[in-house]
């Protein structure tokens, strides 16, 4: 965010820093940014976690962070800094050493994400050839061991197994043992529980928790699953098209949103203890990157019962609590309808 936010943090253990990061895609010969002058900053040990609807550029700023975009259509502005260095000035063959042993990632649909042409067991040894010096031998003891630590009840046949072989379960653990083959001190976990049911989802949840506990890594955990944020994340940030909108400890935010966006979401929660039958939902949809804003409270268009003059022009972010920052002074006036949205 901007430079008080920074300040506030300057003296913490920060291990990713992110400022004014700006992510473009080329569509018909034009960009249009995805993520927009997004700053954040990551803890040494902490779980991070990023919320907000499909579109609102979660995902393009996590692929950011380790440059995975085709740069023949994308356009990346900004400084991320991780353990001190800036990626975004990282040479390729710099950038290799960080990705797997610096940062590693988790991504949604494992099945997709894992070679369907090799086995698990090689899957894991290809981040250990880059960034240990086991020889062979070493590299498959070590596979075995991490498939045990992700819970595989039998981690021979898991990696003489090809991905197809295994369930969903299955193979988001396999991602994570590959993810944490190089002792990674951050990891991005991206929607990690999306195609998963809930009990395999509650599983996967407790062994990053676990994991992350035993390694003293810090995790940034995207998801759209409030309760997930309410259990695993120390700090939260919400996005809404392409912009932080608002930060907080995790127990801040749920006992004191200020956002019309973030009151709308932990609005849409559907309540179990009540016997109103109406589910509330939120006015409209998230932007598509043509149609993004240019000026203005970007959530305006979703709470068109708001005056205009309740919006700042040009919105800043203000301090509303310890290390608690809202877009915009539009919190101050936000009400829901009568009636419901």
């Amino acid at each position: 965010m901007q430079e008080q936010i920074r300040n506030h943090e300057a003296n913490t253990d920060v291990l990713l820093e992110i400022k004014n990061l700006r992510t473009s895609f080329r569509i018909a010969g034009q960009f249009y940014a995805a993520v927009d002058g997004v700053d954040l900053t990551v803890k040494q040990n902490e779980v991070f976690a990023i919320v907000g609807e499909s579109g609102c550029g979660k995902s393009a700023m996590a692929l950011s962070v380790v440059r995975l975009h085709n740069m023949n259509y994308t356009r990346i502005e900004g400084e991320i800094h991780f353990d001190g260095n800036d990626i975004l000035q990282m040479r390729p063959q710099e950038l290799n050493t960080v990705r797997g042993a610096g940062i590693a990632m988790i991504f949604q649909d494992p099945l997709s994400a894992l070679n369907p042409l090799h086995r698990v067991g090689a899957q894991i040894e290809e981040s250990l050839i880059y960034h240990t010096d086991l020889d062979k031998a070493g590299r498959k003891a070590r596979a075995l061991e991490l498939l045990k630590q992700v819970g595989m009840t039998d981690p021979a046949l898991t990696y003489s197994s090809f991905p197809h072989e295994l369930s969903g379960g299955m193979r988001q653990r396999a991602m994570i043992a590959i993810a944490m083959a190089g002792k990674p001190s951050l990891l991005i976990a991206d929607e990690p529980t999306t195609a998963l049911d809930v009990t395999i989802q509650a599983q996967i949840l407790n062994l990053m928790r676990s994991l992350q506990q035993e390694t003293k890594c810090s995790i940034i955990l995207i998801t759209h699953d409030l309760g997930v944020v309410a259990e695993m994340a120390d700090r939260v940030a919400v996005m809404y098209a392409g912009q932080i909108v608002e930060t907080a400890p995790v127990t801040e935010l749920f006992d004191n949103p200020k956002h019309p966006y973030t009151r709308s979401l932990l609005n849409s929660i559907p309540d179990t203890q009540s016997e109103e039958s109406r589910l509330q939902t939120i006015q409209g949809m998230v932007p598509g990157l043509r149609d993004m804003p240019r000026e203005g409270c970007r959530f305006s268009h979703r709470t068109p019962w708001m005056a205009a003059d309740t919006h700042e022009e040009h919105p800043t972010y203000h301090n509303v609590g310890p290390e608690h920052y809202v877009l915009c002074t539009c919190y101050k006036h936000f009400v829901f309808p009568e009636g419901g949205v």
